[in-house]
């Protein structure tokens, strides 16, 4: 057998068995994973190399007249009816008879699952095929990681009711986790917001079935209600509603616990410098929000991004573990969220302190900015003299340079 030529010849050898699959799920699975390894290998914009990929492909073999090419031009239709040519693509008399079928589905269900601490959530959408002929009942699973604001992982398959099932047994008797029905708009958007982010990434996450999966999840999403305005992550607060939230957090009870006293004239500077930084932290997730605290974005802050972001004096280290335990009590009171979500994330922090500390000493995960703006510190330069700020920087004009900084 001839090599294939091009990458459109290699599809056609991949889809040589198209027509000897049993459902028009199993061929839409089969093309989402042909047009999986297009989506991998893009650099950026992801969906638009499917589309323009399909395009090409649909161009370049409108002569092809086995009937393994005109099923799977009609499964690159279905899955990417916006590719140029998509319109205009039929399966052909030699075709199997469920490929009528492809895309033809509706929606049955929506759901949401996830952590009560709201750093991941799943939702859960199930689709049946007009005919039976199509295939089963399937179900698309889309992992939204709120810490860095992504799709994670997509998954489409079934049977669906195995899948709700699991869910639910799954989710039963952990307080620590939620289980509900969701909106389809709603569900369209927020999956559609993260998914985009994820399509521009310069590398994909290394696991699950994201790739593969892609085409045919943008296909049954596509199906699903639109949201009345387009879904959007949470604004930073302003600065008055900063203000207003650091009061409400000095006037309670969680700042008494862990004697957070804004009348400690002694103490005032550090304590209001890592308040800042706690919602400095909160503003930089995509999904800004000062209240969500979890054992894993504790770790993020205290254990990375304090250190590449923030120029702490002895004062400042050795306060900023303790507002941060009494700052996630109080955002843990004010969510509601149980008893044994709080202590969790409590004990995390606690746990965390000694490596805190030896990050703080060594400076190791510092940016080249933050250790020279450290080192200025240490060489006794005020930062808001001009000319002394000058002469410093002229004077380690060469090691800065070859800091990065």
């Amino acid at each position: 057998m001839a090599t294939p030529q091009t990458p459109y010849d290699a599809v056609l050898h991949a889809a040589r068995d198209v027509t000897r699959l049993d459902t028009a799920l199993d061929a839409e699975m089969l093309g989402a994973a042909l047009l999986g390894s297009v989506y991998a290998v893009a650099e950026t914009g992801r969906e638009e190399a499917l589309r323009e990929f399909v395009s090409g492909f649909l161009a370049a073999t409108t002569r092809r007249r086995t009937a393994a090419a005109r099923t799977i031009r009609a499964v690159f239709a279905a899955l990417v009816p916006t590719a140029e040519g998509a319109a205009k693509v039929r399966p052909g008399t030699q075709a199997p008879a469920w490929s009528e079928q492809l895309g033809r589905v509706r929606l049955t269900g929506t759901w949401c699952y996830g952590d009560v601490y709201g750093d991941q959530t799943s939702y859960l959408a199930t689709f049946a095929y007009d005919d039976e002929a199509g295939g089963p009942e399937h179900a698309l699973v889309a992992l939204v990681d709120h810490n860095i604001g992504i799709a994670k992982d997509i998954f489409v398959g079934g049977p669906a009711g195995r899948i709700v099932d699991q869910v639910r047994e799954m989710v039963d008797g952990d307080e620590l986790t939620w289980f509900r029905e969701e909106d389809p708009a709603r569900l369209h958007g927020e999956v559609g917001r993260h998914l985009a982010v994820t399509d521009e990434l310069g590398e994909l996450p290394a696991e699950g079935s994201l790739a593969t999966d892609r085409a045919l999840a943008g296909a049954r999403l596509a199906l699903l209600p639109r949201p009345a305005r387009a879904a959007r992550g949470a604004e930073p607060l302003s600065g008055d509603e900063r203000t207003a939230l650091v009061r409400a957090f000095l006037a309670s009870p969680e700042a008494v616990r862990f004697d957070l006293d804004p009348s400690d004239d002694a103490g005032l500077a550090s304590l209001h410098f890592c308040l800042s930084l706690l919602l400095d932290h909160a503003a930089s997730f995509p999904d800004a929000d000062p209240l969500r605290w979890s054992p894993t974005v504790a770790e993020l802050f205290l254990l990375d991004w304090v250190h590449r972001r923030a120029v702490l004096d002895m004062d400042d280290a050795a306060m900023l573990p303790r507002v941060l335990r009494g700052w996630a009590a109080y955002a843990a009171r004010r969510k509601g969220l149980p008893e044994a979500a709080a202590t969790r994330t409590d004990t995390a922090i606690e746990e965390m302190v000694p490596e805190f500390a030896r990050l703080y000493s060594t400076g190791e995960r510092r940016s080249p900015a933050t250790a020279a703006v450290a080192q200025l510190m240490a060489d006794g330069v005020d930062p808001d003299d001009p000319v002394a700020l000058d002469a410093w920087i002229e004077a380690n004009r060469h090691r800065l340079a070859d800091d990065g900084a």
